[in-house]
């Protein structure tokens, strides 16, 4: 690897002592990172030194499946579900491995036969059959019909001098999703991913090596999926069909062989099962769901500024973000003199219905006379040089050394030292640089060789726990929360993460680039997340780097980045200090664009918060690849341009610079309505849609109600008392929705309500009721406001005896406790119900 040039950590030195203009001259982004290198050179798989196939010398039954004599090795093949098993191929003697990706350990026992004859050894459950073949020893796996759902290459499974692999068979029909965070397209057939949590600023369509690592991949073979997770921390590989389109295989530098076999054989049952291992996102609080800006060289004055600017011009916004300036110094914890007065801050922040997130890197600077480095050097909390010696690498405050978040009492300790922000009113963290990324370090990170002390006291070298690093740092800031501010609801942003750290964070895909390239790229990323379990996902809206003259903001590719920024989980306009890319900064035209879709975002906010709700509930990604929806629909397999926001919502987003129109593929089995111009479409064809600037193209799903209010400019602003019904008929739709207080923990135990909704086309009249479900939360709602599009003016509507009066205008209908209102030129019918209303109203 070419070594790092000495002189870059003499300009960041420098830079610290700087600000304003001279640090603009002097220092930029592009210069810290000009000779970011990406980890050293992979090494791969000698196939020519592949183990022996081993043989199945005995096997022993165990309560939850079965343990296999291979000779110098055995394998153990454990039922967790009647559809998911665990196999595990360890030395003698060996544990099997869990890590902290884990999170559900105990499961029950499903009901499963063993049969075994001179060549095989079969494992049936209800759902799922395990064909073990004893010589050479191999396994398929089978559907409860006897299809053949995957199987073993006759390369097998085993190590290669250390490196744990595994050989699959496929065919040219078979397609992978996953992945965690990818750069490329959706479907990754025909790639060679490389895991290994790497700072890579500015990384392109090409770069191997992101900021997550999420060992997990869903495998979509004759319209039947199934899951595959390797849980392995040291740095692993795929390769997925690229060099043979008759196999695929995946290894890891080091550690046991792992992995956690998931039969669907729908994507989200998939999800479901592999979110119920690693763990579901919590309920986050409502406002992270809002808009929130963001950049890397705003001062204390420049937030309260930015601030009152959205509110003035009326732009909806929840969140300010204090980068790294705000440090005194680049010390963790600590407030510096651009940010002089945090108590005026957070009185600010207060006065402007404003909350405000902090920036924390793992790096502790190296100072005698700073407390966080006092208590953790006199704790012996660092990690440490193979001699034993504290490690000490360079990032922002200079030479830094890291917590060893391996150790729980670390994590106790990192938990509490929160406090210090929480009490000047910070009510998220975003954790940054937690890779852990060092500047110079080998591969930019820390060496292999480092060593982490355990809780037991064992010892684990940096290169089986550098891509568990910011997972247990996210877990320690989690906690945070929880010891700082019980009952409130955590909110914790991260670069880097590993499967299961849905569990503690939402993820940003890191530092992308003002480029058309990026903001197509946002697409495939977010869904291959979601479909890791991540649901809480998001990226820097207009790109947060400009590394090179042609990188700009420019007000077209903004204005098309905010349509899609609006429409995804955590929507963040994020940039550096060397550009100016608030909303406004590009015209009124631009400014007009970003306030319509950020404020149809907030306006969308009950719809959005329920998608949550979901992914809570059964791990569904809230934005998903069509594919999640429509996998017996092939022309999804490898559509890498648009995406269900939620149940009903599609986006179609505008992509492509000087682009005014584009193909839209509308998925087969449903019909689409156009959303702004309610056209009406038959799925399975691709049409052509005229979108001028201002435009997203939006399509719902037909027979969908989509939940909404009217516009805030922050989330809690104003009470909820009318809850918009906004639903597309064709003959009949359903809602279950869910509310409760969008702040606290309240929620879990049992403080929400339930209320199902269903609308339906009978004949020549249409009927609606609610289902209260569970009503344990005292809600604001007073109304619905049925809206049915495409609809005809009723001759009346009533409920049992009660008779529902026409109201003259929209307006007047507001003011009703009930009534109705026809808008004969959009053909739209607005029916006013009370919230208490307890027969069916029917509309004829």
């Amino acid at each position: 690897m070419k070594p790092k040039k000495k002189w870059v950590p003499l300009i960041l030195a420098g830079a610290v002592l700087l600000s304003g203009n001279a640090l603009s001259q002097l220092y930029s982004p592009q210069t810290a990172y000009a000779e970011v290198q990406q980890p050293a050179p992979d090494t791969p798989l000698d196939k020519n030194k592949l183990q022996q196939p081993m043989a199945v010398q005995s096997v022993r039954q165990l309560d939850n499946g079965v343990k296999l004599d291979l000779g110098a090795e055995e394998a153990y093949i454990r039922l967790l579900t009647s559809d998911m098993a665990k196999v595990s191929i360890l030395n003698k003697g060996e544990e099997e491995f869990v890590s902290p990706g884990i999170a559900k350990t105990d499961w029950g026992t499903p009901k499963f036969k063993v049969k075994e004859d001179d060549k095989r050894i079969i494992i049936t459950t209800d759902n799922l059959s395990i064909d073990i073949n004893k010589s050479p020893f191999g396994i398929k796996y089978l559907d409860k019909n006897g299809n053949v759902i995957n199987e073993d290459d006759i390369k097998g499974s085993g190590y290669e001098d250390g490196k744990p692999y595994v050989f699959k068979k496929t065919d040219k029909a078979e397609n992978f999703y996953g992945f965690g965070e990818q750069t490329g397209g959706l479907n990754k057939r025909g790639y060679d991913i490389g895991m290994w949590n790497t700072d890579a600023y500015s990384y392109t369509k090409d770069t191997k090596y992101v900021y997550a690592t999420i060992p997990f991949f869903i495998g979509l073979k004759g319209q039947k999926a199934y899951g595959l997770f390797f849980d392995n921390t040291y740095r692993s590989h795929f390769n997925m069909a690229k060099e043979s389109d008759d196999y695929y295989y995946y290894y890891a530098d080091g550690g046991k062989l792992t992995y956690y076999f998931i039969n669907g054989p729908e994507i989200k049952d998939v999800v479901d099962r592999y979110t119920d291992l690693t763990g579901k996102i919590n309920l986050p609080p409502e406002w992270s769901l809002g808009f929130q800006q963001s950049k890397w060289g705003y001062w204390q004055d420049d937030i309260v500024r930015v601030a009152k600017t959205f509110r003035e011009k009326q732009i909806p916004a929840d969140a300010m973000y204090a980068d790294i300036d705000y440090m005194n110094d680049y010390r963790v914890f600590t407030w510096g003199p651009k940010y002089s007065d945090p108590d005026k801050l957070k009185a600010d922040m207060d006065k402007l219905n404003f909350r405000y997130v902090t920036i924390n890197d793992p790096g502790v600077k190296v100072d005698e006379s700073f407390d966080t480095y006092q208590e953790g050097t006199k704790n012996n909390f660092w990690v440490k040089n193979a001699d034993g010696s504290p490690y000490v690498g360079y990032v922002w405050p200079g030479d830094s050394v890291f917590p060893n978040f391996l150790r729980s009492d670390v994590r106790d300790w990192w938990a509490k030292k929160h406090k210090a922000l929480f009490d000047k009113g910070v009510s998220g963290i975003w954790n940054d640089m937690n890779e852990p990324a060092v500047f110079g370090g080998p591969g930019w990170s820390m060496p292999l060789d480092t060593v982490y002390e355990a809780d037991d006291g064992s010892k684990k070298q940096n290169k089986e726990i550098h891509n568990i690093f910011a997972h247990l740092e996210n877990e320690a800031t989690y906690e945070g929360f929880k010891v700082n501010k019980p009952n409130i609801r955590p909110f914790v942003l991260t670069r880097a993460a590993y499967a299961g750290t849905q569990r503690y964070a939402a993820i940003w895909t890191g530092d992308n680039t003002s480029n058309w390239d990026h903001l197509r790229m946002t697409i495939p990323m977010n869904s291959n997340l979601g479909l890791s379990g991540a649901a809480f996902v998001g990226n820097d809206i207009g790109g947060f780097a400009k590394p090179t003259a042609q990188d700009q903001p420019t007000p077209e590719l903004f204005a098309r980045w905010i349509e899609v920024g609006a429409f995804v989980p955590f929507s963040r306009d994020h940039y550096s200090w060397d550009k100016e890319q608030e909303p406004w900064a590009f015209g009124k035209e631009v400014e007009d664009i970003s306030r319509k879709y950020i404020s149809l975002r907030y306006e969308l906010l009950p719809y959005l918060y329920n998608q949550f709700k979901r992914a809570q509930e059964s791990g569904q990604p809230v934005q998903q690849p069509l594919v999640y929806h429509f996998q017996h629909d092939p022309n999804t397999y490898n559509n890498d341009n648009q995406y269900m926001f939620g149940d009903s919502l599609m986006i179609a987003p505008v992509v492509n610079q000087g682009a005014t129109s584009r193909s839209v593929y509308l998925p087969a089995g449903v019909k689409w309505v156009d959303y702004w111009t309610g056209e009406e479409f038959e799925g399975g064809q691709t049409i052509t849609k005229q979108a001028d600037l201002g435009t997203l193209p939006i399509y719902v799903k037909q027979d969908s109600i989509i939940p909404r209010r009217e516009v805030q400019q922050y989330t809690g602003e104003k009470k909820l008392t009318n809850l918009i019904l906004d639903t597309y008929l064709e003959g009949q739709a359903s809602y279950s929705f869910y509310e409760d207080d969008a702040n606290t923990e309240d929620y879990t135990r049992g403080e929400f309500n339930v209320t199902d909704f269903r609308v339906e086309q009978k004949g020549n009249h249409i009927e609606f009721e609610q289902d209260k479900q569970t009503q344990n939360y005292d809600s604001d709602i007073q109304s619905y406001t049925l809206k049915l599009h495409d609809a005809k003016e009723p001759n009346k509507v009533q409920a049992a005896e009660n008779k529902y009066g026409k109201a003259s205008s929209f307006d007047e209908l507001n003011q009703q406790a009930s009534g109705y209102y026809f808008d004969a030129a959009a053909k739209v019918l607005y029916v006013k119900i009370p919230a208490n209303e307890s027969h069916k109203v029917k509309i004829d």
